[in-house]
């Protein structure tokens, strides 16, 4: 398996003729230094703004170079795909531009702008099942049944390359670059930018090191690399971070990542919250919670120092709903808001005492909701509920000790 995974890695060459043919379809998309993330990393940090990619995300490299290998008989039959959105929409731009005919498998739940996206881009879209797997397994009979060519998220040579001239791109950008920061879904990014910029590192004489990030509700890759071949999680949950929600590796990506990742890490729902929470404050970049794993592996140390570092963006496609409740848990999270509940006596002043407490300390109120129904309340008494924002999580301590020496009983709600 080892050797067939060294005859089948990508080469430099193919890499820089895959960057050849998609100029001009794919943006060089910037690169900005972080002096926030530099600070927490004790190394310069260097942000790869992929979010600001067409589409709003990586994929359409490597679907874009899928898609301009194939054959005119192959283009001729179609396209199909099967995508929660970023994977769709790669798919469907890169179809329209080649003028080839794409559908697109995608699960109902999925969000409401990147489905409009998808068929804004003349993709015919077929809504289908809970998660993606069922859009998957509806692809591949789709494309058994009428002759369309599948095109797959990740475990293709062709989509590895493609998604790699991002790691050219890094190399160009970024002197002296050390550490590459990027996430793992099935694998497909990370491998193709690992093979990129460790073949253009030897061909300058020196080392790059690559640290794969996967959101720990659904990380294969530890297990898998553990047993030394491609397994489900152990455990699955649902995480924020859907864009790699993925069970199993890819088989094509897990070789390469075996050979040439140098560690993999996992970060929680709490850690990519902050980060994106850290994204919008400091860099004014607004990123989907799998584009900013990178920066929640950093912001939780679980990157350490080693000159010039990149942690890739890699999506920005972000439902604003999500976005206003990711925030929210962001800001908890970073304790900086959090959500009381008070019993209080029935009887006037009880809202107003509390309220100068809270005014002693600095706290901001931002919603108040004072009832008399609730579960177990008795006739004589009410629920105070109140959103505060806060400085940290010495100050929300602050707020809370103020209240218990004043005899109350806050209890904080989980966000």
């Amino acid at each position: 398996m080892s050797e067939q995974a060294k005859i089948a890695a990508p080469t430099l060459a193919e890499f820089e003729a895959a960057a050849t043919e998609l100029a001009g379809v794919v943006s060089r998309t910037p690169v900005e230094g972080s002096d926030f993330l530099s600070g927490v990393l004790g190394a310069p940090v260097h942000l790869k703004l992929e979010n600001l990619q067409r589409t709003g995300s990586f994929k359409i490299r490597g679907a874009t170079y899928r898609l301009s290998r194939l054959t005119e008989e192959e283009r001729a039959r179609g396209v199909v795909a099967a995508s929660a959105g970023n994977h769709a929409q790669g798919v469907a731009l890169g179809a329209q531009t080649l003028g080839i005919r794409a559908t697109i498998f995608m699960p109902l739940g999925v969000p409401v702008p990147k489905l409009l996206a998808t068929r804004g881009y003349g993709a015919d879209v077929i809504l289908e099942g809970a998660t993606v797997e069922t859009p998957l397994r509806l692809a591949q009979e789709f494309a058994e049944r009428t002759g369309a060519v599948f095109i797959p998220p990740y475990d293709n040579h062709d989509i590895i390359l493609g998604q790699g001239t991002l790691g050219l791109e890094l190399m160009d950008e970024i002197p002296g670059l050390e550490t590459v920061v990027v996430g793992i879904g099935g694998g497909g990014l990370a491998a193709g930018v690992a093979a990129a910029v460790k073949a253009r590192a030897a061909a300058e004489g020196r080392r790059i090191r690559v640290i794969g990030v996967q959101a720990e509700n659904s990380a294969g890759y530890p297990g898998s690399l553990l047993a030394g071949r491609p397994l489900d999680a152990e455990h699955t949950s649902p995480t924020i971070a859907d864009g790699i929600a993925v069970k199993r590796p890819g088989t094509i990506p897990f070789d390469i990542i075996r050979d040439l990742v140098d560690e993999v890490v996992t970060v929680s729902d709490d850690d990519i919250a902050r980060a994106i929470l850290v994204l919008i404050e400091r860099a004014k970049q607004v990123v989907e919670p799998a584009g900013a794993v990178g920066v929640a592996a950093i912001l939780t140390g679980k990157v350490v120092a080693s000159g010039p570092t990149a942690a890739i963006l890699s999506g920005g496609n972000i439902d604003p709903l999500l976005l206003q409740r990711v925030v929210a848990h962001g800001l908890a999270a970073s304790g900086r808001y959090m959500t009381l509940q008070i019993p209080l006596p029935d009887r006037p002043g009880q809202l107003a005492r509390v309220s100068e407490l809270l005014s002693v300390v600095g706290a901001n109120v931002i919603e108040v909701l004072h009832t008399r129904h609730g579960q177990g309340l008795q006739i004589s008494e009410v629920i105070l509920q109140l959103s505060v924002e806060t400085r940290g999580e010495e100050h929300r301590a602050q707020v809370l000790a103020i209240l218990q020496d004043a005899g109350y009983a806050p209890t904080v709600v989980p966000n």
